[in-house]
């Protein structure tokens, strides 16, 4: 499986888990996972569709978007934790990581974020719009860690029932919420139609604030 790493300019921080969206390790998560190395973490992208194909990178419309539906569907739950674990541990052995790792995800990869908060021993979580994470509640009372949830009021993807399932199997844990209004789901990728760039600036600082504490 390959990953990839992005440091920070001080040379160590604590670190941080970055899950893909379900088009790959792009050109945009390379640029957040750059975003938060020169805010100080230590990164590491997994590349989370290695059994299907190396390096797949692909657009948000047309065919690559389907193909990035198709690939969304072959990923097993056993297999991704896996390979969660295993990113985790490497990058937990890397000089530059901190003793500290959280995690955060957009879309396929906030779901994943929720997986790695119950599963994995991550240290916090940040969901961006997670897809899914209504369909797998039966992990959240394992969930102790802090975990911040971004949703956009106007998900076509994840309706306000699904939001409210959520938040309420999550009254358990130290779990904050936050609605984007007029923004839709993927809000946070320059490279889409949805982009929200007030959104994604709010919900980038509340992130950062966040993870802070993991200093």
């Amino acid at each position: 499986m390959d990953a990839y790493l992005a440091l920070p300019p001080a040379g160590h921080g604590p670190g941080l888990l970055l899950l893909q969206e379900i088009f790959g390790i792009n050109p945009h998560i390379r640029g957040v996972a750059q975003q938060y190395a020169l805010a100080g973490f230590s990164v590491i992208a997994p590349d989370l569709f290695w059994r299907q194909g190396r390096r797949i990178e692909l657009g948000y419309v047309g065919e690559e978007r389907e193909r990035a539906l198709a690939l969304m569907r072959t990923v097993a739950r056993d297999d991704v934790v896996a390979d969660l674990q295993a990113s985790l541990a490497a990058l937990r052995a890397r000089p530059e990581c901190g003793a500290r790792v959280g995690a955060i995800g957009y879309c396929m990869g906030g779901r994943l974020a929720f997986t790695a908060a119950a599963l994995c021993n991550v240290d916090a979580a940040v969901c961006y719009y997670g897809g899914g994470i209504a369909g797998q509640l039966e992990l959240a009372p394992q969930i102790r860690c802090p975990i911040l949830f971004h949703h956009a009021q106007q998900d076509a993807s994840i309706p306000p029932e699904a939001v409210a399932a959520v938040r309420a199997a999550m009254a358990h844990a130290p779990a904050q919420f936050h609605d984007y209004p007029g923004a839709q789901h993927g809000f946070n990728c320059w490279s889409r139609a949805t982009y929200h760039p007030a959104s994604a600036a709010l919900a980038l600082g509340r992130s950062l604030g966040f993870l802070a504490a993991l200093f």
